[in-house]
């Protein structure tokens, strides 16, 4: 298993629309990568390590799926549509890990 993490960095004056995010966007990277994503979540950075301080990350979601093989032939295509969709819900450049899931 796999997972595919997409973080945007907490930028000062940056745009983050939260509610598109989770209520349209995210939904609609699922129904587009299908059986695929095995499941989805979406988190909101709340603070960071230490008492006061900022979190890194504004925002970001983690798409479970079988292999990276497997998100690859999904995502590829719809990444036109996905990636045009950010601009809706935020000014940041998002940035992305895949990780193998080694504990579940």
């Amino acid at each position: 298993m796999i997972k595919v993490s997409v973080m945007y960095p907490n930028t000062p004056g940056a745009r983050f629309d939260h509610g598109y995010y989770r209520d349209r966007h995210m939904p609609m990277v699922a129904a587009r990568l299908g059986d695929a994503c095995r499941r989805w979540t979406v988190d909101k950075g709340l603070a960071g390590g230490a008492p006061g301080q900022p979190a890194p990350f504004v925002a970001m979601c983690h798409l479970y799926c079988d292999s990276v093989e497997a998100f690859n032939a999904a995502f590829g295509p719809h990444a036109k549509e996905i990636m045009g969709d950010i601009a809706n819900y935020t000014d940041l450049q998002p940035q992305l890990q895949i990780s193998e899931v080694v504990v579940e």
